[in-house]
């Protein structure tokens, strides 16, 4: 059974800074073709704010680009997003997830987090 655990929200003053950890069981993170940072606030849809493939190829959404980044370690087989000059609209449930080519688009998406909060 595939689980994905993400770590790493909480409330930060707007400016600040914050790093989201995915783990997972029953998978290698680092061995999947597509991996995936998702968001969903109150009222609006799941958007995928970043991406990261086997190959390294990375894709932002545009809202993000400049202040996010996305990134494993193979090591530990862990998913990162780092997340800076927080405001007010990155408040959301952030999610992993794996998932076919693009998988910014939630129907690539195989397997999901159960999310973590981020309020600022």
């Amino acid at each position: 059974q595939v689980q994905l655990v993400e770590s790493g929200g909480g409330l930060v003053q707007p400016g600040g800074s914050l790093i989201l950890s995915c783990a997972a069981s029953g998978l290698t993170i680092s061995t999947y073709y597509c991996l995936a940072w998702f968001r969903q606030a109150p009222g609006k849809e799941r958007e995928g704010v970043a991406t990261l493939t086997r190959d390294d190829d990375t894709y932002y959404a545009d809202s993000v680009k400049g202040r996010f980044a996305i990134s494993r370690d193979r090591a530990k087989d862990t998913l990162y997003l780092q997340i800076n000059s927080l405001n007010a609209d990155d408040t959301a449930m952030y999610y992993c997830a794996m998932g076919r080519a693009d998988c910014y688009r939630p129907d690539r998406v195989n397997f999901w987090g159960q999310g973590t909060q981020v309020t600022v």
